[in-house]
């Protein structure tokens, strides 16, 4: 591999080497693609470098101009999908469509489902099973709401019974034992009840 000063070059590997030429080919003529391919890899290479740049430059005014890489996505998706909807195939699917879903709505079997879905709607027997489940519903509500009810009153006459009030003084005192004073309290628990456990 021969590089010039715009990057790596290939050489024929025959006429470079020495080897054999292709066959009708005279190394004058080989000699010649070899410089032809040279100045060829040259521009390729001059033109990416061209390219970086260019692209570099639109980059910037882009940035100047405050077009983010987002803003710009957003607008090709929107272009693109703007092309996507003239397209001839997408108009021809659409049309097809709309035709299949008109002949769909406007089928018997289509137009007896929906009578019949109808009908039932305004039957004696629907509406009956849904004013059933209305009361059903609310029924449940109560029950809930008055279980809940009687759980919290058997709770507050539970704290109010003298066997919870006497095992509340004695987990008081084994508090004020297991603990220490605090500063400012007398030497005796607020509780009634002194006597340990």
């Amino acid at each position: 591999m021969e590089s010039s000063e715009h990057g790596p070059s290939v050489t024929s590997p025959g006429v470079a080497s020495g080897g054999t030429l292709p066959p009708g080919l005279t190394e004058e003529e080989a000699e010649e693609i070899q410089v032809e391919l040279i100045k060829v890899e040259d521009e390729i290479q001059t033109l990416r470098q061209v390219l970086v740049a260019k692209e570099r430059h639109a980059a910037e005014l882009k940035r100047r101009l405050g077009i983010s890489p987002l803003s710009e996505i957003k607008q090709n998706l929107t272009k693109g999908w703007h092309d996507v909807q003239c397209s001839n195939a997408y108009m021809r699917t659409s049309q097809t469509l709309g035709d299949l879903n008109r002949r769909v709505a406007s089928s018997n079997l289509y137009l007896t489902a929906s009578s019949t879905l109808e009908e039932i709607g305004r039957s004696d027997a629907y509406k009956r099973t849904q004013e059933t489940l209305s009361q059903a519903g609310q029924m449940t509500s109560a029950a809930f709401s008055t279980v809940g009810s009687a759980i919290r009153n058997r709770f507050g006459e539970m704290r109010n019974s003298p066997s919870f009030k006497s095992f509340e003084d004695k987990v008081e005192n084994m508090k004020y034992k297991v603990m220490g004073r605090s500063n400012g309290e007398s030497d005796h628990s607020p509780t009634s009840n002194n006597a340990p456990f």
